[in-house]
C-alpha cells in the first residue's frame, strides 16, 4: 500500500495525497474512460498512483469493454455495473 503524505518522487516538491484520477485506455477500436478512480495524487504536479487492487478492478472493466467492442465507454468508479455511458459505432 502506498502511503499518503510521502514526497513525490517526480517533482520533489509536492506530496502524495488521497484523491481521484481519470483512467483512459485506447483499445484501437475504441476508448474506455474510467472517472473518479481512487488514487494518490501529488498536490503539486498532479502525478497519480493507483493501488494494485484498484488496478485489478480497472483491468476487469477494460476486459468487459473489450467484449462489448464500443467506440466509447465512459465509466464512473463505483457504479454497480460499471456502465454510465456506452456509445456503439
Amino acid at each position: 500500500m502506498i502511503e499518503s503524505s510521502t514526497p513525490c518522487p517526480l517533482c520533489h516538491g509536492g506530496t502524495k495525497q488521497p484523491g481521484t484520477t481519470t483512467f483512459t485506455v485506447d483499445l484501437g477500436f475504441g476508448v474506455v474512460v474510467v472517472r473518479q478512480v481512487p488514487a494518490l495524487v501529488c498536490d503539486l504536479c498532479g502525478t497519480d498512483w493507483i493501488e494494485d487492487d484498484t488496478a485489478a478492478t480497472l483491468e476487469e472493466i477494460v476486459a468487459q469493454a473489450r467484449l462489448k467492442h464500443p467506440e466509447l465507454e465512459v465509466v464512473r468508479w463505483g457504479d454497480q455495473d460499471h456502465t454510465v455511458a456506452n456509445q456503439e459505432t
